[in-house]
């Protein structure tokens, strides 16, 4: 049986699969025996094939150290996919026929021994595929491991020096990319030492998301909003990504690095790019990365002082979440009892353009709060006269449009309605958009898209070097000014320290409630 985009009976889709359909290629997964690999990787390869994306022949080779047979990292993979993927194939030989694309090589990352046996199995797979040797290396690995695999895919003679036609050859690196500008423009180069920067992608899965996708979608091909997408209209922007989990295993890890390396230099500075750049000429990769390249160029180089005063760290103490007693982060196994490590941030950003001058730019992000939400809020201005009283006391009357971008994907818009009755009397009402209830189709993961954007070449989802190391800029300023500044400990379950909150208040503004 072949699974096709006919299947689901939608000519939408049918046209649109037939525009992404994958070619034949071998992928190489570094760290196959990770958690990413079993948990997103190899349940999104699956659901790519059961919805006809990956048509033609292919191969994915695991690579790792342990030592296992192709059967045994076969069997492994299928509790992966039955654990892990939103879709289970109802024909099992489909599921079969996916299992059999996978082998296995083991080998350590500097052992040139291992490097060899897998270019000898992708020349196999090249062979029995029938096909160029189009080749994708995925790095499911520690960061510290990224220079020592593609030196040595260099030196294996690996990587082709094509890249834009086929025989093509291709890396994704996940972050984090760097650990500060300094090391971001090393890995940079290291990488361009052996691949072109066409053929690299730097993944961020915050950018398969369906609303962040949306969000260009929304503002570009909705004329009643995009004259609106500017300082005269908007008051301010909110971007808060919450979580109510702790560290957890990630302790150690996240000790090192905080929570404005972990989540801002990444995932909230791709959705503030997506949200306050310019139209593109044209909806490619080149014309979306230049002009989210253009809003990091503007944003404001505030003084040490001014930028201290603009920006609040905290970090978890005991509480409870859920009803449920949770401890400290101090209190986490392997982290020191005197940390100051950052498990919550909050800030104010201005970009200086035309556009966005004036309008400050909310984030923050945390861990143990209250609940996990990622939010983007536009607030615009109120109306210059109120002419109407208000049933919950309160006198703002503005309107107030939210992209949710997990979970519940979706978008909301805000606005004032009259009561029914005999009086004026006036309540904000809301008109929601659900993915889950206004599509029959069910949302993709984001790893599925970003896998099958990779594997056709289309990188506009994917974070360019100047991206990369201009973000990286912002975060090494504010980490610079971090050392002097105070850490406050807020409660775990709460929104985090009263001091964010003021962040707002003095500007006449409070945090939107998530």
């Amino acid at each position: 049986m072949s699974v096709t985009a006919e299947t689901f009976g939608n000519p939408f889709v049918s046209r649109f699969m037939r525009a992404k359909q994958a070619g034949s290629f071998t992928l190489v997964i570094f760290g196959a025996t990770g958690d990413l690999t079993q948990r997103k990787l190899i349940p999104a390869l699956f659901n790519l094939y059961l919805d006809g994306f990956l048509s033609r022949p292919f191969t994915v080779i695991g690579y790792a150290r342990r030592e296992k047979t192709d059967a045994r990292f076969r069997a492994e993979m299928r509790a992966a996919i039955e654990a892990h993927s939103r879709r289970q194939s109802e024909n099992p030989e489909l599921l079969e026929r996916f299992l059999a694309s996978l082998q296995y090589v083991a080998g350590s990352f500097e052992e040139d021994a291992g490097y060899q046996r897998l270019k000898e199995r992708v020349a196999q797979s090249s062979l029995a595929l029938g096909a160029p040797q189009n080749i994708m290396f995925y790095l499911a690995t520690p960061p510290d491991a990224f220079p020592k695999i593609i030196c040595a895919l260099q030196t294996a003679g690996l990587v082709s020096e094509h890249g834009e036609h086929e025989p093509w050859s291709r890396i994704v690196v996940e972050k984090p990319f760097g650990h500060d500008q300094k090391s971001a423009k090393e890995l940079n180069r290291i990488i361009h030492s052996v691949f072109a920067e066409r053929q690299v992608y730097r993944i961020d899965h915050y950018l398969g998301k369906e609303t962040v996708q949306n969000i260009l979608v929304f503002r570009l091909a909705n004329s009643i909003f995009e004259p609106l997408w500017n300082r005269r209209y908007i008051d301010h922007v909110q971007i808060s990504v919450a979580e109510s989990l702790g560290v957890g295993t990630r302790a150690g890890y996240f000790d090192e690095v905080g929570i404005i390396r972990d989540m801002i230099q990444s995932h909230i500075m791709q959705v503030f790019t997506l949200i306050a750049m310019e139209p593109p000429a044209a909806f490619d990769a080149t014309a979306i990365r230049d002009e989210k390249v253009k809003v990091l160029r503007s944003l404001r180089q505030m003084p040490d002082e001014l930028l201290k005063q603009s920006i609040v760290k905290g970090q978890y103490g005991p509480g409870s979440i859920g009803g449920e007693a949770v401890q400290g982060y101090r209190q986490e196994e392997s982290v020191p009892s005197n940390s100051m490590t950052d498990s919550y941030v909050a800030m104010k950003l201005f970009i200086d353009n035309w556009r966005w001058s004036g309008v400050p730019f909310y984030l923050r992000s945390g861990k143990r709060l209250p609940k996990r939400v990622t939010e983007v809020g536009i607030v615009f201005k109120a109306p210059p006269h109120l002419l109407f009283d208000r049933t919950d006391g309160s006198n703002g009357d503005t309107n107030i449009l939210r992209f949710r971008i997990q979970p519940q994907e979706g978008i909301t818009l805000s606005f004032q309605a009259k009561m029914p009755g005999q009086e004026v009397r006036i309540l904000p009402v809301r008109m929601d958009f659900m993915y889950s209830s206004a599509f029959e189709a069910a949302t993709s993961e984001a790893y599925e898209r970003l896998i099958l954007d990779a594997l056709t070449g289309d990188s506009t989802l994917f974070a360019r070097e100047d991206e990369v190391e201009l973000s990286w800029r912002l975060v090494d300023r504010i980490i610079e000014n971090f050392a002097s500044s105070e850490l406050h400990i807020y409660e775990a379950g709460t929104w985090g320290p009263e001091a964010a909150e003021s962040l707002l208040a003095r500007d006449g503004r409070e945090w939107l409630r998530l």
